[in-house]
């Protein structure tokens, strides 16, 4: 490659303003595009995305006269110069039918200050400016279909960014060129005053000080030379290094329209948009999204992606593209088979970028938030269908299909390096981790494939499962949880069902009839109970064990612990060897939520800190007992969020090696504060609870050898994808499950053993009663299950 060094191109370095200069004498296009792609798929991996869009044309008037653009027309006779709100509601429904996420409103520059006919109907309309008027019909299409709008309206001062800002998830303008002689007599901007460089310029650097996701690019081919180009993206980065505003990069190829004055003009080569493209892409830092429009390149969407894009841009199954009303759109299917075709997954994303997504809280409007967190998966992504933990929707065929699929070869390049290292054992990074849980198609199949490898390892065909009765002894408590629709009190928040606290005496009559019922185990958890001391838990051990001294006790989370080691005045340690004495025999971890501050504080801010609960663990497990370990994800955590929770739990069961059993739980929305108060997601999607256990397979091998799934919040469908994705046990038959129900979950209450049993042979896998502790049990519940009625 003349003129650079070894490495010049890495992934990771940032080219200087001269070395972005020399580009322009590369000679070398397929050095370039390679070195283009590479440093691509260091910051997106496999996925290139789409928008699936509905195009609203709003005004065709504009004051400019671009001499290659066949979209700004004059006043004509008869046809009205806007559209009506009416007219722009029915586009944005038809869009909404069609699954489009994003309302592209496109229209021409201040058309008012040229055309009396654009005054007189905006005065109709009552609306000075077409920006206002822009501005209520974003907000009419966002409140009646919810379509998150994105804006492109030319020129804007300080104040036009931040009324559209309330409005729409994202705005852009295009750069196209930064060369003002293109500006004058002659060139393809003369006569278009808000194509001056400078004035575009400055509409992207308000845009940045307004924190508004925005969009950009250039448009090649025009009259400009490769330095000019050059020149224009360099502009652009030096607005993002100091904003970090612009989300994507378009690199559009100029094409000839008849009727305008560039007609005859040539359309520039194929290798004049590589090039650029490739430029683009290695001038920028590489998590840059980079886009080419599809229907102006149908016959080259291979070489684009060799040329380092990893967007197509908006793409509508509803309207035309009225700037290109000569180039259809490819059908989504062409595009997912041509994006295949070179070993990328199409991937829908929103008008926002899901970096932007996941830090709203800067980007978006306070009034667009909730819409968005409801519409999203955790790292940013639009959810495509209506499954949600507890529900009874369908799964997703695709992602269902991928889960079940038949064994593939292992991934080549990143993830299949990493699935080889979790197979031999070695600790995952946290950057690692998050990689896995962003894998979709083929290599999504993989990773649930190499965590099933790992389970057969380890636990052969057997799938086990415990039977247990819940019993929960209060829902009265006095923290305020975000997540929790069981506790009542002070904080309940008028959810569903009455306070109570549960007498030794029903306690004890609950513990005889599980056991009658052929159950091992109680598991035993509450509220924090204002009144609840230390004496209290001891005293529900003591009771449970008078009544049936074989039952296991599984009782008590880290939080119960802590509070009532807390209430005692004695120590960690003091507090567990009492409640070993008293007969508990192992602890459930829950109240872990994530193991990371930074969302506790958020989610449960009175509750014990991340250090607080490892610390009981390890506690308990330096005491001689066991403990189970959660999380409890998809609400308002991130990826990064989930690695760390696992790194924690590897990390302490390297030192203890105390936890049975890693038992993922993803939210259920339905009833929880967070979600009514609108600061949550959703729940995980199927394609993130699948791969929540399939992660956790391989991060934590081969230290905690047994992964379950919980049939409750899962059904039994969800259970058995999980189960050809790293799971082997299915945890307790329940007899009384409330607080997934409280929750809002629909799945039941109970599963019987008899059904657990034919729940795990139809999948393909042998059933095996266990005790808490794994050991096989010798209880036959399947048959006393039957006779015996469960009351109260």
């Amino acid at each position: 490659m003349t003129g650079y060094a070894s490495g010049s191109f890495a992934p990771d370095r940032r080219l200087s303003r001269e070395e972005c200069l020399a580009l322009t004498e590369h000679a070398d296009l397929d050095a370039l595009m390679r070195a283009a792609a590479a440093r691509r798929d260091a910051a997106h991996g496999a996925v290139v995305t789409y928008s699936r869009k509905v195009f609203i044309p709003l005004t065709r008037l504009c004051r400019d006269v671009c001499h290659y653009c066949t979209f700004a027309q004059p006043p004509r006779q008869g046809e009205a110069p806007y559209l009506t709100l009416d007219e722009v509601r029915a586009i944005a429904r038809a869009g909404a039918a069609a699954q489009c996420k994003e309302a592209l409103f496109t229209l021409g520059d201040k058309p008012e200050l040229r055309y009396r006919a654009a005054r007189e109907e905006l005065a109709r309309l009552g609306h000075e400016t077409t920006l206002s008027y822009l501005a209520a019909a974003a907000r009419a299409v966002f409140e009646e279909t919810g379509l998150l709008p994105h804006v492109n309206p030319g020129l804007l001062d300080a104040s036009d960014i931040a009324a559209l800002r309330r409005v729409s998830a994202s705005q852009g303008i295009m750069l196209e060129s930064a060369a003002e002689r293109l500006c004058k007599r002659g060139g393809p901007h003369h006569g278009s005053p808000d194509k001056n460089p400078a004035a575009r310029l400055e509409t992207i650097r308000l845009a940045g000080e307004a924190h508004v996701p925005f969009t950009s690019g250039v448009l090649i081919g025009i009259g400009e030379t490769r330095a000019e180009r050059v020149e224009a993206l360099l502009a652009l980065r030096d607005l993002n290094d100091r904003y970090g505003h612009i989300q994507e990069i378009i690199v559009q190829n100029f094409r000839p329209k008849p009727g305008t004055r560039m007609a005859d003009s040539p359309a520039p080569a194929l290798e004049e948009h590589l090039w650029t493209i490739a430029v683009a892409r290695l001038l920028f830092d590489p998590a840059m999204n980079i886009q080419a429009p599809p229907n102006l390149s149908s016959g080259s969407l291979r070489q684009l992606v060799d040329a380092g894009i990893n967007d197509w841009g908006g793409v509508s199954p509803v309207t035309p593209d009225y700037v290109n009303p000569e180039a259809p759109w490819p059908h989504l299917g062409v595009l997912a088979r041509a994006t295949q075709a070179v070993g990328k997954e199409l991937v829908e994303r929103l008008a926002i970028y899901p970096a932007f997504v996941r830090a709203m809280e800067r980007w978006i409007d306070p009034g667009l938030r909730t819409a968005l967190l409801h519409r999203i998966d955790s790292d940013g992504f639009p959810r495509t269908d209506g499954w949600s933990p507890g529900t009874p929707d369908r799964l997703p065929a695709s992602d269902l299909a991928l889960t079940l699929a038949s064994r593939r070869a292992a991934p080549r390049g990143e993830v299949g390096a990493i699935l080889s290292k979790a197979g031999r054992g070695e600790t995952l990074a946290e950057a690692e981790i998050v990689r896995l849980f962003r894998v979709r198609g083929d290599e999504f199949a993989a990773v649930c494939a190499a965590a099933d490898e790992l389970r057969a390892r380890m636990n052969g065909d057997t799938v086990s499962y415990v039977v247990n009765r819940n019993i929960n002894y209060t829902n009265i408590c006095g923290y305020r949880c975000q997540f929790c629709a069981f506790a009542k009190g002070k904080a309940s928040e008028n959810l569903r069902g009455k306070p109570y606290d549960l007498p030794l005496e029903e306690i004890q009559r609950r513990v005889r009839e599980a056991w009658e019922r052929g159950a091992t185990e109680v598991c035993m958890q509450g509220g924090i109970h204002p009144s609840y001391t230390g004496a209290t838990y001891l005293d529900i051990c003591r009771a449970a064990k008078a009544v049936v001294p074989a039952m296991h006790v599984h009782a008590f989370s880290p939080l119960e612990v802590w509070q009532g080691a807390r209430t005692l005045g004695i120590s960690l340690g003091e507090f567990l060897a009492e409640l070993k004495r008293a007969g508990l025999g192992t602890l459930p971890g829950t109240a872990a939520e994530i193991l990371d501050d930074e969302v506790r504080a958020v989610l449960c801010s009175d509750k014990i800190k991340t250090g607080e609960w490892l610390e009981v663990m390890r506690t308990a497990h330096q005491s001689g007992l066991r403990s189970t370990a959660t999380i409890m994800f998809g609400h308002m955590e991130t990826l990064a969020h989930w690695a760390r929770h696992l790194l924690r739990l590897r990390a302490l069961q390297a030192e203890t090696g105390g936890f049975t059993e890693f038992v993922p739980l993803p939210f259920v929305h339905m009833e929880a504060p967070i979600y009514r108060k609108g600061r949550a997601r959703r729940g995980p999607t199927f394609r993130e609870a699948v791969l929540m256990h399939a992660v956790a397979r391989l991060a934590l091998h081969p230290l905690i050898p047994n992964i379950q799934a919980s049939w409750v919040k899962l059904g039994p469908e969800g259970v058995q994808a999980c189960l050809r994705a790293g799971v082997n046990d299915l945890g307790g038959t329940l007899m009384d499950e409330s607080i997934s129900r409280a929750a809002g979950a629909s799945h039941g209450q109970e599963m019987t053993p008899a059904n657990m049993e034919e729940l795990i042979r139809s999948a393909g896998r042998t059933p095996r009663e266990r005790t808490t502790l794994y050991a096989p049990s010798t209880r036959n519940a399947t048959e006393r299950s039957a006779v015996v009625t469960l009351s109260g």
